[in-house]
């Protein structure tokens, strides 16, 4: 294998940039956790994690103070093979119910920001309060334990509340992403057998009305299963409030029949219990229903914000995302579990302005922000000047996810975000696992780029093709031991699907499919997905690498590395780049991103094209979709594109192609 030194990654000067302090250290969640552990270091602690992953998960959820409604008689059980770990046995566990257990009842527990300015504020007592009156509502419209219900909407207080009262009431849901077409929403409601669906009217984004309910009623009119729909006036004055369809109902009309004050008593609940179903594209085949229980993903959430993130009671979270992006259901457990304070945004992140994320965060004194790097490369077009118009004093920790940083918005989210002093904490996993599988925590350095370690608890390795353990070269990033917020299987049964997809590519182990190094510092490094692979005679290069020397031409703001059949090679690469505003285009440009891939990957990696295009096609947590872009070039089948946030892209790449 062919592979660039990762810490090419960073700039020259590859030593870490950030080291926490003495006193956070010791004052943070993780050092103390480490303490009351008896471990004597992260690293012994780590260790035991992975050698006995029933205590250390026992350990964690103690250390988590979450609210059993009944303690278990054993943490974790693998008597069906760890594919199939069951945990919490003998114990009850309703996450919704621990979310709004009564704790600091006038603490802030949500704010909610509208494009058009308007807010909403819910201490932590009137949240548990709204939460019941849901549950009650949904129950009378015939929701109740296992109902099947699909949420359609942007980020508002009553998507928080749905999700809380629909764990209450011990149903499951999916949550959807708001800006899709109504074929896609479709796909979900019918693949889900969805007898209720949850939307909105509409909402705004960069000003303009989405008629969010026309794509609901669209998607439902092909759904056959579909009995009720509670639709959220967000706007006003869409819905004709005269003749409602049978089995619509408007969630304010059904709220107000519940007398205020009204509680809603969660029934004890297995912790194998699912709550939700979250649908992720694959890159061939329909979209997976990964299944998550009520003591699985809102326990590996929590665990993930205190370890890795330091959220702590009274902190304020504000991660950019839609609730059919994971981060979303993510954010709602882990604040509302740890008893933080969740901030929401319904709409886009630089309008009217292109300081509206900074503004927002001073605003409501944001200390955890959450961005992808696609969201910071698209911020830095505007400048240094809408960061420094605002007060950030408030932050505290910085955290991305959803794709691989390269340098220069890394430095810049590090130097302009955090004034140089707060830790990025990278972070990466998926809907499958509940959250992250490498992460950087808060008691070691920080390098640019980098991971610093496998989340605490995660027995996670890079491996070889025999499964054995690699140090200083590129292979599969693997997990070796089960932990509680694995995904039980797909939704529908479909057993084999879900052992092929992540267990029977190497015995005994979690295979996701990223191709990972561990340098001889300790550092990670993700390179790209596995299944993006280019072999370029006879040699395997991660997209990422080739990307990342492309992005070091200055006039380059992003580009994705794809292989094309090649006579000679079998595959060559084709680099399809974006280039700053200004940029002039030409064949010199051309030539000099070509030379940078020869500089460092070598001559036979040089492109056999450099095509220049207007954007690339991208999920809405960020991620780009290198297949999408191949076969769209190649002018094949693309497959799925229900996740795609910018289609057109697809059209503009499928032009050049042609060419």
């Amino acid at each position: 294998m062919h592979h660039s030194d990762p810490r090419t990654f960073a700039r020259p000067d590859s030593d870490a940039v950030w080291r926490p302090s003495a006193e956070l250290i010791s004052d943070s969640r993780l050092g103390r956790f480490v303490r009351a552990s008896g471990a004597p270091s992260l690293d012994a602690l780590q260790a035991r994690a992975v050698a006995e992953p029933g205590w250390f998960w026992g350990a964690a959820m103690d250390d988590l103070a979450l609210t059993w409604q009944r303690r278990p008689t054993a943490v974790l059980d693998v008597g069906r093979g760890i594919p199939w770990a069951r945990w919490w046995t003998g114990g009850a566990f309703n996450y919704a119910a621990a979310a709004t257990d009564g704790t600091d009842p006038g603490a802030e527990a949500l704010v909610w920001e509208g494009e058009d300015g308007s807010l909403r504020r819910l201490t932590r007592a009137e949240l548990a309060s709204e939460v019941d009156r849901a549950a009650t509502m949904l129950a009378g419209q015939g929701v109740g334990a296992r109902s099947r219900v699909a949420i359609l909407l942007p980020m508002l207080v009553e998507t928080v509340v749905a999700v809380l009262a629909l764990g209450k009431l011990r149903a499951i849901f999916t949550p959807i992403f708001s800006g899709y077409a109504a074929p896609a929403v479709a796909t979900r409601l019918r693949a889900f057998e969805a007898t209720h669906l949850i939307t909105a009217d509409g909402f705004r984004r960069r000003g303009q009305l989405v008629p969010l309910k026309a794509t609901a009623d669209e998607a439902v009119a092909q759904s056959p299963a579909i009995e009720r729909v509670v639709v959220v006036e967000r706007i006003g004055g869409i819905v004709d409030h005269r003749g409602l369809p049978a089995g619509v109902t408007l969630w304010a009309d059904a709220i107000a029949a519940v007398p205020p004050g009204t509680t809603y008593a969660a029934g004890e609940t297995d912790p194998e219990t699912p709550y939700m179903v979250i649908y992720t594209s694959g890159t061939t085949g329909a979209p997976k229903g990964t299944v998550h229980v009520h003591g699985g993903f809102p326990v590996k959430t929590a665990q993930d914000l205190a370890h890795t993130f330091d959220l702590r009671r009274g902190d304020s979270l504000f991660w950019f995302t839609d609730l059919g992006w994971m981060m979303g259901p993510w954010a709602i457990a882990g604040s509302q579990l740890l008893g933080a304070r969740l901030v929401i945004y319904e709409g886009a992140p630089d309008y009217p302005g292109p300081d509206r994320i900074w503004s927002l965060v001073a605003r409501h004194r944001v200390t955890h922000l959450g961005v992808s790097p696609t969201l910071i490369r698209a911020l830095i077009a505007h400048g240094e000047g809408p960061v420094r118009a605002h007060d950030l004093a408030s932050l505290r920790v910085l955290g991305s996810t959803g794709e691989p940083w390269n340098p220069d918005p890394w430095w810049w989210y590090f130097r302009e975000v955090g004034r140089g002093q707060l830790p990025i904490v990278n972070y990466s996993g998926g809907t499958e696992i509940s959250g992250g599988i490498v992460g950087c925590n808060l008691l070691r350095p920080i390098r640019p780029t980098s991971f610093n370690g496998p989340c605490v608890g995660m027995g996670v390795d890079v491996v070889g093709p025999d499964g054995q353990s690699l140090r200083g070269d590129v292979g599969e990033l693997v997990i070796r031991t089960p932990w509680p917020g694995m995904t039980r299987g797909f939704w529908g049964g479909d057993d084999d699907r879900y052992l092929d997809a992540y267990w029977r590519r190497m015995e005994g182990l979690w295979v996701h499919g990223d191709w990972a190094l561990v340098d001889d510092d300790g550092y990670w490094y993700l390179l790209g997905r596995s299944d993006d692979t280019l072999k370029i005679a006879g040699k395997r290069v991660g997209p990422a690498e080739v990307e990342a020397a492309a992005v070091a031409h200055p006039a380059v703001l992003e580009a994705a590395a794809v292989g094309v059949p090649d006579q000679l090679k079998g595959e060559s690469i084709v680099v399809l780049a974006i280039l700053r505003p200004g940029t002039r285009p030409d064949d010199l440009l051309r030539s000099q991103i070509a030379d940078l891939v020869v500089r460092d990957l070598g001559k036979t990696c040089r492109p056999s094209a450099v095509i220049l295009v207007p954007d690339l096609p991208r999920t809405r947590s960020g991620k780009i979709m290198r297949r999408v872009a191949r076969a769209a070039f190649l002018g094949t089948d693309p497959g799925d594109l229900s996740a795609l946030e910018n289609p057109a892209a697809v059209d503009a790449i499928a032009a050049l192609g042609r060419r």
